[in-house]
């Protein structure tokens, strides 16, 4: 074996070696970190989900159910439900076609859309909230929609423009990263064998991305469930018709009916439960 090359793997196997001895800490030092991270997990979660779940509890059975049946709580749940069904695909098709631009093609502008894409991140959801109302209330264009009939704010669309604006990085930024490190070898061998570009996305691309895609969505989703500060400024807080499952948390709890806001409290905790279990799994797939 010529010297380089035994240099090089004389060294490897050193690297490795010390390595692997620096991850052999001694016992009381995993102990400490483990419980340092035990604790704050303790601490910061599992007991403000314990006491969310105790005050919804707190009057029984009766009173959750009574709560949960409520005509104004039944209108939230629906309109949160109905919000995210038109605001998540909306936003797998915006991620999808920003994804397959940005890593399949060369552009000018290619930066600038990256850094769009990143905006919401950036911008407070309350200030975003009140472009929206500024555009469709405060000038010509939403004199104009209030003109033929569109009533844009303080109506669901209104809700489902500002969860749209507030979600739609997850999908393509879950995407990218995945999408890049594919590279397009496998597209260009199916185009070049004859598929066409619907059946290249169709059978080659989709099911390469279906494990980053679907933790998009899930991301996407549990954000759209949750969202309070944009949805807040755009929905004027009408009961019963734009109030999704946060805002009718808070005229809930500001009415001192605090077992009805945390009957509600504990059920968009459960949502988000089983969307934290959705994304474990889909998580363990995509690394499988």
């Amino acid at each position: 074996m010529p010297a380089g090359i035994t240099s090089l793997v004389s060294t490897s196997r050193r690297l490795q070696h010390s390595g692997r001895q620096v991850l052999r800490e001694p016992a009381w030092v995993r102990l400490a970190l483990l419980t340092v991270a035990l604790g704050f997990l303790f601490l910061f979660l599992f007991v403000p989900l314990l006491c969310v779940f105790a005050e919804a509890f707190k009057k029984g059975w009766h009173s959750y159910a009574g709560a949960l049946g409520d005509r104004n709580s039944q209108s939230a749940i629906f309109l949160t439900l109905k919000v995210c069904a038109v605001a998540v695909p909306l936003n797998v098709v915006f991620g999808l076609a920003a994804a397959w631009a940005i890593t399949k093609f060369n552009f000018k502008g290619k930066n600038f859309l990256l850094t769009l894409i990143d905006l919401p991140f950036a911008v407070s959801p309350v200030i975003s909230g009140l472009v929206f109302v500024l555009i469709f209330s405060h000038t010509a264009f939403g004199d104009w929609l209030k003109g033929h009939g569109w009533q844009i704010m303080f109506n669901t669309p209104g809700l489902i423009l500002a969860t749209l604006f507030v979600t739609f990085p997850f999908v393509a930024r879950e995407l990218i990263p995945l999408m890049q490190s594919q590279g397009s070898d496998e597209e260009q061998a199916a185009i070049s064998l004859g598929a066409s570009g619907w059946k290249t996305f169709w059978h080659v691309t989709l099911p390469n991305i279906k494990w980053g895609l679907l933790h998009g969505v899930v991301l996407c989703n549990a954000r759209a469930m949750g969202e309070f500060g944009a949805v807040s400024v755009v929905s004027g807080h009408v009961q019963g018709k734009t109030n999704t499952i946060p805002l009718h948390i808070e005229v809930l709890y500001e009415s001192n009916l605090y077992s009805a806001s945390f009957a509600m409290a504990s059920l968009l905790t459960l949502l988000a439960l089983l969307t934290l279990i959705v994304k474990i799994v889909v998580e363990r797939k995509h690394k499988a």
